[in-house]
């Protein structure tokens, strides 16, 4: 038999469904679009000011915004869509190491290959893929909980965007610098291209190696030298090659559909004689038609590995 409550006594309240607590504080969504948004109007301030007041003062603000801004702005996006729950230490950590290992990896390749030709550009891709899966691999050396080739897509490519930030500042400072002085218009050029395209680059190939890297981490956390994992190795380093030598390949396109001169000298060389617009033309499409077709290729493979991921649209 039931009792009633009596006339004016509050009515108890049937609890609802109980929410777990959060396990760590979430990022607010959408922060990578205002963090860009953001920077590049910083950017375009420090450029507007730089050339109106003819001073270096702006110069390393300049040159850290947009080496930094693009390859910042796609960790944000790869952490808010799929990597929330890797944890923002581990991604900040790979970004950090990525950054840190990539310009002592380029300090060493520089020094010992200095001569310009088709093996420099593939013995510095090899070394440049090793030494970020290595940033890697050191950062997850404790983590034995990651494993999986969603967490080694977002990390890969969080170490590669950390490769590419410190690259595109130094490629941006030695634009600037001349002989005749600063150049402004050289760096902001250098800037843009390298600021959209070399972090995509970078991003996607330590993607795929990560991804397939960590596929393949054993239970325990060692991670093993498989066939796929160093036939990836091999093939993300040979778009990386591809990508470093696309402004030799237009220029022995160019002189070879216009007999500008010896391809393979010009090759070397590494410029273009002679200012006729049409050759200029046909070199800047050649050179930046295969910088997006890498970018393109790199951008296919990370999409092939999604696929076979049947856990990637279930991140949280």
């Amino acid at each position: 038999m039931t009792h009633s409550p009596p006339p004016g006594a509050p009515r108890a309240r049937i609890p609802g469904p109980q929410q777990p607590p959060p396990s760590s504080p979430r990022t607010p969504a959408g922060l990578w679009k205002r963090c860009l948004a953001g920077g590049l109007l910083l950017w375009a301030l420090t450029a507007l000011v730089t050339y109106a007041t003819e001073s270096t003062a702006p110069l390393p603000t300049l040159i850290l915004l947009g080496g930094f801004l693009v390859p910042v702005s796609f960790v944000l996006w790869a952490y808010e869509r799929h990597g929330r729950d890797l944890g923002v230490g581990v991604i900040l950590s790979c970004f950090l190491a990525g950054g840190t290992l990539g310009a002592l990896g380029a300090s060493v390749m520089e020094y010992h290959l200095l001569r310009p030709s088709l093996w420099m550009f593939v013995g510095a891709a090899l070394v440049a893929e090793a030494a970020k899966l290595g940033a890697l691999m050191f950062v997850l050396r404790r983590q034995t909980r990651l494993r999986g080739l969603r967490a080694g897509v977002v990390l890969g490519a969080a170490v590669g965007f950390g490769f590419a930030a410190p690259e595109s500042a130094a490629y941006a400072f030695d634009a600037a610098v001349s002989t005749d002085g600063v150049g402004l218009r050289a760096l902001v050029e250098t800037e843009i291209l390298r600021g959209v395209l070399a972090p995509l680059g970078h991003g996607l190939w330590t993607a795929v190696a990560g991804g397939v890297l960590l596929e393949y981490r054993r239970p325990g956390g060692r991670f093993p030298l498989a066939a796929p994992v160093v036939g990836t190795w091999a093939g993300v380093a040979l778009l990386h090659a591809l990508g470093d030598s696309t402004h030799g390949i237009a220029l022995w396109l160019t002189a070879r559909l216009t007999a500008a001169g010896p391809a393979g000298r010009l090759f070397a060389e590494g410029y273009l004689p002679g200012a006729a617009e049409g050759r200029q033309h046909l070199f800047a499409l050649f050179s930046a038609g295969g910088l997006v077709l890498v970018t393109l290729a790199g951008a296919a493979w990370v999409r092939s590995l999604a696929r076979q991921d049947p856990a990637w649209r279930n991140t949280p």
